[in-house]
């Protein structure tokens, strides 16, 4: 597989971190998730089959673990001893911590050169919101997204998906890969600094034509992206169900309205989004409401448009497609887990389904490094190593 043979040291918890350790584990990588005493947080939260909950299930799979005290100097010892002879260490502490704990990028690199340090945080190292705390919906909202994931009721609503999370997941992981590319031509690693805001804004360039062009907030109900296209828009159907469509290109709206016997309206869909399309809006909205979802899904077949029905997350996960490209797969336990997204020709990801038990790999992580088993032994008496069953 692509990174057989790396080593990646995963201080971090719940989502970005984890979820980026993971996607190195299913493409080959060794990945050791560095717990604390009390755990990593995802093993108890959210629903759980097996007494494991599918949260950890779908970011843990394919991890050794090693729960370390970071608190006592033989633990501290043990981990910098460890990232000796690794190739990426991922942190998710905030700005400063790694530092006071004697573990930060200066000390690490002094002792490994070649080590990708990549620290995630919510605002970055740097600048004034640094030490600020915040998981994924303070962040969107500070960046400016949950303003615009704006219900009929014209008010914000908490967004479905953990954007910041997922894209700091993203960026730091193709962050990594580009340091490792460096690394084989230099032989020097290098310390990413990766933001979930700056991750978060990155991916808005297609909506910021009212910011940078007028100075302004955008009128989300005028945009395009956000209600403002009637081709770009949600309708209600006769069960009360709902479809999307989804491409505003002419094309599109032309062989659509032609389908419903309306091509007059073709020249209004040529207008700016906003107030100009409101009477193909009220047109499609009357129209799509006159049929049921299943009757308007045979409908579409026949007809070249950007449509989808609006499922709902479990009707989503049983769709064929999905279970063809082996995004929902099911392990020799019988579980379902998500699939790997990144899908190679060659030397293609191989999920390994199994997840540690906290600290399950304390003694064999810590023989490689040359202790003793008396040794083990002590550092567990003395709490800076931690085994849970």
């Amino acid at each position: 597989m692509k990174l057989t043979g790396l080593k990646v040291v995963d201080l971090s918890q719940f989502l970005p971190g984890p979820h980026l350790s993971m996607m190195m584990a299913d493409h080959g990588a060794e990945v050791i998730m560095v717990e604390s005493p009390s755990g990593e947080p995802t093993r108890a939260i959210g629903l759980q089959q097996q007494g494991e909950a599918i949260w950890f299930r779908n970011i843990a799979r394919g991890k050794k673990s090693l729960c370390l005290n970071l608190k006592e100097a033989e633990a501290k010892e043990a981990l910098l001893k460890l990232l000796d002879s690794a190739d990426v260490v991922i942190e998710a502490f905030r700005p400063g911590v790694v530092d006071r704990l004697g573990i930060g990028y200066e000390v690490v690199s002094a002792r490994n050169p070649g080590i990708v340090y990549c620290s995630i945080s919510a605002y970055g190292q740097t600048g004034p919101k640094r030490l600020k705390p915040a998981h994924d919906l303070s962040i969107q909202a500070d960046s400016g997204l949950v303003a615009v994931n704006e219900g009929a009721d014209g008010q914000p609503a908490s967004p479905g998906v953990p954007c910041a999370d997922m894209a700091a997941s993203l960026m730091a992981l193709s962050g990594i890969l580009m340091a490792l590319v460096s690394r084989d031509r230099t032989g020097k690693g290098d310390y990413l600094d990766i933001s979930m805001q700056d991750t978060l804004v990155a991916w808005t360039p297609n909506v910021m034509g009212p910011v940078f062009a007028e100075n302004r907030p955008p009128v989300v109900k005028d945009e395009r992206s956000w209600g403002g296209a009637a081709m770009y828009q949600i309708y209600r159907t006769r069960d009360g169900r709902h479809l999307s469509l989804g491409g505003s290109e002419l094309k599109f709206a032309k062989n659509l309205l032609e389908a419903l016997g309306r091509p007059d309206l073709f020249e209004l869909c040529k207008l700016p989004p906003g107030s100009g399309q409101d009477p193909v809006k009220a047109f499609l909205r009357e129209t799509f409401a006159t049929r049921t979802l299943a009757e308007w899904d045979q409908w579409f077949e026949s007809v070249d448009v950007c449509y989808a029905p609006v499922r709902n997350l479990h009707e989503a996960m049983q769709e064929e497609h999905l279970i063809e490209r082996q995004m929902v797969v099911t392990d020799d336990e019988g579980l379902t887990h998500l699939g790997v997204p990144i899908k190679f020709q060659n030397e293609p990801g191989q999920p390994r389904f199994k997840r540690p038990a906290q600290g399950q790999d304390n003694r064999g992580l810590l023989l490689s490094l040359g202790y003793r088993e008396s040794e083990i032994e002590q550092m567990l008496a003395a709490g800076a190593l931690v085994e849970k069953p």
